[in-house]
């Protein structure tokens, strides 16, 4: 398929990312024929968290202080509990979220898990419906968003899922959004 023909798609991730909610989305993302580009803290390669243990390396591509939003068409934000509170705690990866979140045009945006404790730190949930995972529900909903228990939701361009088990409708929304595109806020 060519659902995402000349789309570029920004993956960001650093060590400790669940290694599916990476895999499974740069995945669907290439099969829909769009370009990947792992972006990272630094450009060594990043381990992924798997079960509950370290496993493999992935390549990193491009670092943040080579990437802007302007440079892409969407972003992907895999969870796991290590990888997003290691980004929100970087300055410039906060940045690159939030340009993602223009005040009259929001790029789409997918994070499952964890992924969306950036989201908080990017201050760009607030009046947003929103899933995750069970623990920082509370995060989510201190930061004004309105979180429900549902395995994928939608809100102008924002895909949130809870966990691995709902990758199969994260990955077919997130696709479904980066094919069409900017959203108005």
């Amino acid at each position: 398929m060519n659902e995402l023909k000349n789309k570029k798609i920004a993956l960001l991730a650093t060590d400790g990312f669940e290694k599916s909610e990476f895999v499974e989305p740069k995945k669907a993302i290439e099969e829909a024929g769009g370009e990947v580009h792992v972006i990272s803290i630094s450009n060594e390669p990043i381990k992924a968290w798997d079960g509950g243990n370290w496993d493999e390396e992935m390549k990193v591509d491009k670092t943040l202080s080579d990437v802007s939003a302007d440079d892409y068409d969407g972003l992907v934000l895999p969870g796991g509990v290590i990888n997003p509170d290691k980004l929100r705690k970087d300055e410039k990866a906060i940045n690159f979220i939030k340009g993602f979140f223009q005040e009259n045009k929001q790029k789409p945006v997918a994070a499952i898990c964890h992924g969306p404790w950036t989201l908080v730190e990017a201050g760009v949930v607030k009046g947003r419906k929103m899933t995750s995972y069970d623990s920082i529900k509370t995060d989510l909903k201190n930061a004004g968003a309105s979180w429900v228990d549902e395995e994928v939701v939608v809100d102008k361009g924002l895909v949130t899922s809870r966990n691995p088990d709902d990758l199969p409708a994260f990955c077919s929304k997130m696709v479904e959004e980066f094919r069409e595109g900017t959203h108005k806020r």
